[in-house]
């Protein structure tokens, strides 16, 4: 038995780092390895560039000047929905690294809305 690896946590275990309530948790969003491939491609990086001069390097949620690896290029429309517009400038933003996972999340529920669930804690 040994303490977890968590600073201050007094939780004993028996294997592992980490107790179950400091264990890392994976990530919930998916990843889409079709489009991965397409990142790494000359036409995205000159288009992110394109859009990072177009937009100033500023957010385009919170207008906060971003550069390196905290301007994200972000899609409106995402490919899943319309591949025909991956490249299509209008269809590129700016975003900073706090906003981007906003609004991703916002994208998310505008294009692949959950399904309402019946709450039993009535």
């Amino acid at each position: 038995m040994k303490y977890c690896g968590e600073q201050g946590c007094k939780t004993l275990i028996s294997s592992g780092r980490y107790c179950p309530d400091h264990k890392r948790k994976k990530k919930d969003k998916p990843v889409y390895s079709k489009n991965k491939s397409f990142y790494n491609t000359q036409a995205w990086k000159d288009l992110k560039a394109h859009v990072y001069q177009r937009d100033g390097g500023c957010c385009q949620r919170c207008g906060k000047f971003v550069f390196g690896k905290r301007a994200h290029a972000h899609h409106i429309v995402p490919i899943q929905i319309n591949p025909s517009l991956k490249l299509n400038e209008d269809n590129v933003t700016l975003l900073c690294n706090k906003c981007h996972p906003i609004v991703e999340e916002e994208t998310m529920q505008k294009y692949f809305p959950k399904k309402k669930q019946f709450n039993w804690n009535l």
